[in-house]
């Protein structure tokens, strides 16, 4: 008690006579509603995780799930062998603007966080206005979701925006039953399913969201609901039609997840809801601490939502449950990372369902805190990181990823004397030499050239890491089968700055046809 007495005194306090380092804070809030308070914290998110992922990743090359992403979108195509086409789309857009290169993709990354924190934004402002809209942001930037979880752009990174921006024209098309808004509500809700097919959970939950909410029969008697499902099955149609030409690869991709009994299913159900659960303690115990006393009158606010955020609050419930229910029933592995997107649901509904306002004093606090953690990362954490990864080393081989692009070609070059065209073997070295390599051959058997030729016919490298024997033994017996091919041995070492750190050797099999 005598807590909650001491900070509302301060707030009352800093209201009146606020000190001269609050002063710059207090100017950027009285900026929300004008349109550029929101911009200007989403730039400086931008700024400095990027920085911190430049730095804690110096001596390592770009995450396997970003190279294949990368990968993936080097031509257009509406699939892949394992996930639908979205990130591709993405990646291969930011690679004819922007350089291949591992800040140009930092960056990416965290541009697609600060989207997804704008989509948020849109939500946010149909039930709140001022600085509550920002103290949404903030604390959503307390989680790890856009960040550390960003970092790997992927298929469930890019869910990061496509979840929000699809719930808030679902909002729309609930709320105004319009022709425009309930086409792009069909039209973003097939953005999430191009993303990755785990969004069926988000549109199944606003189908339920909708059906248990008090207006649904104003919604499901209007043309609304058909409008939004017909433009969004249009949307899917060349997405569908190639996983009929390809036998829904993806799919079975996808389906390789549902082999669990009901034990594991029950014991990841759990460790699903605990991993949501510990992703948003930060930002709980900060909302709690800010809502002092009145933390006791969350359960009456919470039955009290008004229908805009009644319904919010039906698509985040669905969005923990349905998972739950499927993996259950369908015996699906179901990490917690898979559902980082929707935490956004929980944050809007608690933040906007409060009746009181956050005094500033609260949001400076809380703005301060979330920059105080960005820098500490970016200059502290960062250089730690990329010093211990550079003497301990990434089980996926992420510090040897350039040397051993650089070496890979440049022995098919002296061999051949020819530009490498296609490159095999564990898939993280092959997607790293894919990229890294100054001829960014395809990864696996790819597709024809311009001229039509097959890059079988230029031959390709097979890279494993020595302590792969399956690798090497998989690799070996594909070789023999190929025709000549020659066998090559090497030793990288990490370094960073000049700092040599750990060794790792190589296995190389040159084959030519």
């Amino acid at each position: 008690m005598f807590h909650a007495f001491a900070f509302s005194a301060l707030a009352d306090r800093s209201a009146g006579h606020p000190a001269s380092w609050r002063r710059p804070f207090l100017r950027w809030l009285d900026g929300i509603e004008a349109g550029w308070a929101v911009p200007l914290l989403l730039a400086c998110f931008v700024i400095v995780w990027t920085i911190y992922l430049c730095i804690a990743y110096a001596g390592a090359g770009l995450h396997p799930d970003v190279l294949e992403t990368w990968s993936f979108g080097r031509q257009f195509s509406w699939g892949n062998v394992k996930h639908p086409p979205l990130m591709g789309w993405i990646a291969g857009a930011w690679s004819s603007v922007f350089p291949a290169s591992d800040g140009s993709f930092h960056l990416m990354a965290m541009t697609n966080a600060a989207l997804a924190l704008w989509c948020v934004d849109l939500v946010t402002r149909r039930f709140a206005a001022g600085d509550k809209r920002v103290i949404v942001l903030l604390l959503l930037m307390l989680t790890p979701a856009y960040q550390f979880h960003a970092q790997r752009f992927n298929a469930n990174s890019v869910q990061l925006a496509t979840w929000p921006l699809a719930t808030y024209c679902f909002l729309r098309a609930f709320e105004t039953r319009t022709l425009p808004w309930a086409a792009a509500a069909g039209l973003t809700a097939a953005l999430t399913v191009l993303g990755k097919y785990y969004s069926v959970f988000l549109l199944a939950s606003f189908a339920l969201a909708a059906a248990a909410h008090p207006q649904r029969r104003a919604y499901f008697t209007s043309a609304s609901p058909w409008i939004s499902t017909v433009v969004g099955l249009a949307a899917l149609s060349m997405h569908l039609d190639w996983l009929m030409a390809h036998d829904a690869m993806p799919i079975q991709h996808a389906l390789a997840h549902a082999r669990s009994d009901l034990a594991t299913s029950l014991r990841d159900a759990l460790f699903f809801v605990l991993g949501l659960l510990a992703a948003m303690a930060v930002a709980a115990v900060t909302w709690i601490v800010v809502a002092g006393p009145r933390i006791r009158r969350f359960a009456a606010e919470m039955s009290g939502l008004n229908d805009g955020l009644r319904l919010l609050a039906y698509i985040a419930i669905g969005t923990v449950c349905l998972p739950v229910a499927n993996a259950l029933i369908m015996g699906t592995d179901l990490p917690s990372l898979w559902a980082l997107q929707g935490l956004f649901l929980f944050v809007v509904v608690a933040v906007c369902g409060a009746s009181y306002p956050v005094e500033r004093f609260h949001t400076v606090n809380m703005t301060v805190l979330t920059a105080a953690i960005a820098v500490a990362a970016a200059l502290v954490g960062a250089p730690l990181h990329a010093l211990y990864r550079n003497t301990h080393g990434y089980e996926e081989g992420r510090t040897y990823y350039q040397e051993v692009a650089n070496e890979a070609t440049r022995q098919w070059r002296e061999w051949t004397g020819r530009p490498l065209a296609r490159v095999d073997g564990t898939e993280s070295l092959a997607l790293a030499t894919a990229f890294y390599s100054p001829d960014h051959p395809v990864y696996g058997s790819g597709a024809a050239d311009q001229a039509g030729h097959s890059n079988d016919d230029y031959g390709r490298v097979s890279l494993c890491f020595q302590d792969q024997p399956d690798c090497i033994a998989a690799a070996e017996d594909a070789a023999a089968r190929s025709g000549s091919f020659i066998k090559r041995e090497f030793v990288v070492q990490s370094r960073l700055l000049g700092w040599l750190g750990c060794t790792r050797g190589v296995v190389a099999l040159l084959v030519t046809r």
